[in-house]
């Protein structure tokens, strides 16, 4: 059944109506008068039920597809789809990111051990291998759906509980330990879905990951965490800003 909301277009206004009727979809769908799934109405309905030419209409709805808010199917309809969260490449964790763009994130732990650090983890974390590393697992949620599952390893002088990986993200820890930090080395790809990540992550088999590896340092040049997470590619996508030399 096609949902249509109700919004107001300002005739009068200098900004253009089909960028009205855009921005008040994107909103209609950001606070879940228009979740995912639902179906509108087709461009000629819209456009008769908003006063709007059909061009408008579909120059506005065009809009909301390219930002990934809106899918057409043949045969069905124009869908609400899942918004894609869109996270900087900058030296910030994914817990604040969400948090600061309202997106509602959660954390359950997976495993928290201490174990001896595997020979690549120790290159990374600079220790020796063998020496005693703090390794976790958890499965990140924002507003209750998964999103990514987050494999980290710390220096073993580090000693994170239970509790307080889950009610904040690993950078709060860290800031709260006296960790200043300063740089990190990156890596982002692709891969394919293992079994188990998959069904922890809500995908069909061998579904379509981005991956990233993450080595972290503090201000005094030292590394204080290593990290590799992998993300739903049909939930998330990495930005950065390229400038021309």
């Amino acid at each position: 059944m096609a949902v249509t909301p109700t919004f107001d277009i300002d005739r009068s206004s200098p900004t253009p109506l089909y960028f009205q009727l855009s921005q008040a979809f994107e909103r209609a769908i950001s606070d879940g008068s228009l979740p995912a799934g639902a179906k509108l109405e087709n461009e000629l309905l819209l456009a008769e039920r908003y006063g709007l030419s059909r061009p408008t209409v579909r120059r506005a709805v065009q809009e909301l597809v390219d930002k990934g808010l809106l899918v057409r199917k043949r045969g069905v309809g124009t869908q609400v789809i899942q918004p894609h969260v869109r996270r900087s490449v900058e030296l910030t964790s994914l817990y604040d990111d969400l948090a600061r763009g309202g997106e509602a994130p959660s954390t359950e732990v997976l495993t928290l051990e201490r174990v001896p650090a595997p020979a690549d983890v120790a290159v990374e974390l600079d220790v020796a291998a063998g020496e005693e590393v703090v390794a976790l697992r958890r499965l990140r949620r924002t507003r209750g759906e998964p999103l990514a599952i987050l494999t980290n390893y710390l220096p073993g002088r580090f000693q994170p509980t239970l509790a307080e990986l889950t009610d904040r993200g690993l950078y709060q820890y860290l800031r709260g330990q006296g960790v200043h930090l300063r740089v990190a080395h990156q890596r982002i790809g692709a891969r394919l879905a293992k079994a188990d990540e998959a069904r922890l992550l809500g995908e069909p088999p061998r579904s379509a990951l981005l991956t990233m590896q993450r080595t972290a340092f503090d201000d005094k040049g030292a590394p204080v965490e290593h990290g590799r997470h992998v993300y739903r590619a049909s939930r998330y996508d990495f930005e950065t800003t390229l400038v021309g030399r």
